[in-house]
């Protein structure tokens, strides 16, 4: 694909390096590279690789843009709050470069889709922060025999790598098992510093582009991590584990399974929707809300009790026996885990699906959001 004049002086800077020049460039603009999330770490990553002349991004979200995404969602801006995440980027990034194709996937990447909308691309930025759609990017990955950089970030830490490269290790090398439910939050629940996933989304970029070039020393059985309080990144070497199911000597994996069972997310006990909590509010009915109290400030449930999920296991005497106990998180990933640890002590208990955020959309809409 030969470059136009009008390319070759948008792109000058690159033509003036020698391990990238027009070849080089040719070569992005041929490139189709699927983004898994335009949130924290796609925002960067997308705006980079389509200022860089990569010819198609696709992109998969099923969200839409709020307000507590733009602290760190550069790719979206205050116009863009309620709009489909995949069409305010498509926006933002025609801007940016009106040369580029996008292909847009406003749903859910899942083990039903996955192959079809990975499959037709170079390779995959997964920008996801749940474990099921890592280990179902990994492993979709893994079985069309392509690379995907990943991406992962943490209150003030962050990191990369690149799995699924021939004779490379994978996701699954790194973590052969998922976390237990709830064990983990999400940067909802823990929160993040808005400039890291910047930093971890243009390291993601940088990584495509340098697989796209055959450039450098990609970040092939090596993890990198970024600390922002102490400004260190360290490096540690992962090894391909010959026992592996997805990559392996002898796979076991040859499917796409069902990954929310796998991460235990369908494991889950009695539920409880909003309006049904909502229609039998009484005296032996008990909320109690396993967030965070910077989140229980934020917004709460009238009448609910604050007991996060990681003092719970020491005070489960504090709550009372009879009656009934509904737990509420804010999406209901940890209420689920309090549910199941508060049933196995023997409360009568549900877990409120959706949490405080479908209370808030659908029940009592002034409420804050976040």
């Amino acid at each position: 694909m030969s470059l136009s004049s009008r390319e070759r002086a948008r792109y000058a800077r690159h033509l003036a390096l020698e391990d990238v020049g027009e070849a080089g460039q040719e070569r992005l603009k041929s490139a189709r590279i699927r983004l898994v999330g335009a949130g924290g770490l796609g925002s960067p990553a997308a705006l980079y690789l389509a200022a860089a002349g990569v010819g198609t991004l696709g992109i998969v979200d099923a969200d839409q843009v709020e307000v507590s995404n733009l602290q760190r969602q550069v790719l979206h801006g205050t116009a863009a709050i309620g709009r489909p995440k995949v069409e305010s980027a498509a926006a933002r990034l025609a801007d940016l470069n009106p040369d580029l194709t996008l292909e847009l996937f406003p749903e859910r990447l899942t083990a039903s889709n996955a192959s079809e909308i990975l499959g037709r691309f170079d390779l995959a930025l997964d920008g996801s922060d749940n474990f099921p759609t890592r280990y179902l990017v990994n492993d979709a990955s893994i079985l069309l025999g392509r690379p995907y950089i990943y991406g992962s970030i943490f209150r003030f830490a962050g990191q990369v790598s690149v799995f699924g490269a021939a004779g490379g290790p994978c996701y699954r090398c790194l973590f052969p098992d998922p976390p237990e439910l709830g064990l983990i939050p999400n940067c909802a629940e823990a929160g993040v510093l808005g400039v890291v996933p910047g930093v971890i989304g243009t390291l993601q970029a940088t990584e495509a582009i340098k697989l796209v070039l055959s450039i450098g020393a990609p970040l092939v059985g090596r993890l990198l991590m970024y600390d922002a309080l102490a400004a260190t990144m360290q490096e540690v070497a992962i090894d391909r584990n010959p026992d592996c199911p997805a990559c392996g000597n002898q796979p076991s994996l040859d499917r796409l399974i069902d990954y929310d069972a796998f991460c235990g997310v369908a494991r889950a006990g009695p539920a409880i929707t909003v309006e049904e909590l909502a229609g039998v509010r009484s005296a032996d009915l008990l909320v109690l809300d396993v967030r965070e109290p910077w989140e229980w400030e934020l917004v709460r449930i009238e009448g609910s009790r604050l007991l996060p999920l990681g003092d719970l296991p020491a005070r489960l005497g504090e709550l009372p026996r009879n009656g009934e106990i509904v737990t509420v998180c804010h999406h209901g990933l940890r209420s689920q885990a309090a549910q199941s640890l508060l049933a196995e002590a023997g409360f009568k208990a549900r877990s409120l699906t959706g949490g405080i955020d479908a209370w808030a959309e659908r029940i009592e809409r002034d409420l804050p959001r976040y």
